[in-house]
């Protein structure tokens, strides 16, 4: 029996990076950080792919600093550097979904109405 399933909730980094295919594919790029449970640690970071539906619709509605949570597994991407031959590799969390957790408000400043003080 093998297991490979990662749970990540987090925000996302930058705008999703987005690509289509001759194939009619979709496919999706972008960075989410995690908090860890202490204030004082830096934010984990990973590299998100996503294909097909899910990541027409993050291309559609998610940009940078929406929260999300995915389901997905564990990958590594693996190449050979160009100047110098040595093998690399970099870990990809392949998503298999997605949920959004954050609202437009949350990440759209131009949705919140001018003068809006949230209450404390």
């Amino acid at each position: 029996m093998s297991l490979n399933v990662v749970h990540l909730v987090g925000r996302v980094g930058s705008d999703p990076e987005v690509r289509y295919f001759e194939s009619g594919s979709v496919k999706c790029r972008l960075t989410l950080a995690v908090n860890r449970p202490t204030k004082d640690d830096q934010p984990d970071w990973f590299n998100l792919e996503i294909w097909g539906k899910t990541a027409q619709v993050a291309a559609d509605y998610v940009r940078k600093g929406a929260l999300l949570g995915i389901k997905g597994s564990l990958k590594f991407d693996r190449w050979q550097d160009r100047n110098t031959g040595a093998d690399r590799s970099s870990p990809v969390i392949l998503v298999e979904r997605m949920d959004i957790l954050s609202s437009k408000r949350d990440t759209d400043p131009s949705a919140v109405p001018a003068g809006y003080v949230p209450e404390m």
